[in-house]
């Protein structure tokens, strides 16, 4: 996991491939502005869910992981908490390869991070992450998706 300002995220190009590329997005576009969905930007090795959330109180936060790809989780319009646990700690549940996400609901987290607009929080397959804790019924929220290479 790594918890930043997205001003720094060039100084992970090295960690994948593909970073230079969310670095790249993220200069030519004001996420503010784009639209709720996913928008493509090398294909389903990197896009960007640009979401309207449901912020959820710590105890409703539902952990996740995922296998195939590497989360940099960006709020927008408000604070964001997230909740944290290695998942190497984590109990077994089901896998849905095709969404690409492992739930673990009813685990409180091992620790909680809060991000402000203008950070960002780097979940790799390692991570069980539980986001969207928030006191705002809603949040919006970018979810860049990068392929593990």
């Amino acid at each position: 996991m790594i918890i930043d300002k997205i001003e720094n995220l060039k100084n992970y190009a090295s960690v994948n491939p593909l970073f230079p590329k969310v670095v790249e997005f993220i200069a030519q576009h004001d996420l503010n502005a784009l639209e709720p969905g996913k928008h493509e930007i090398v294909g389903k090795d990197l896009f960007v869910n640009i979401q309207m959330a449901k912020g959820r109180a710590p105890e409703e936060a539902v952990i996740e992981t995922h296998d195939k790809m590497i989360d940099i989780q960006i709020p927008l319009s408000g604070e964001e908490t997230f909740g944290y646990t290695q998942r190497d700690l984590l109990p077994k549940a089901e896998y849905n390869a095709e969404k690409d996400i492992t739930k673990i609901p009813d685990l409180a987290a091992d620790s909680y991070i809060t991000c402000q607009p203008g950070m960002m929080a780097i979940f790799f397959p390692q991570d069980g992450h539980a986001p969207c804790i928030t006191g705002f019924p809603e949040i919006k929220k970018a979810i860049f998706k990068v392929a593990v290479k």
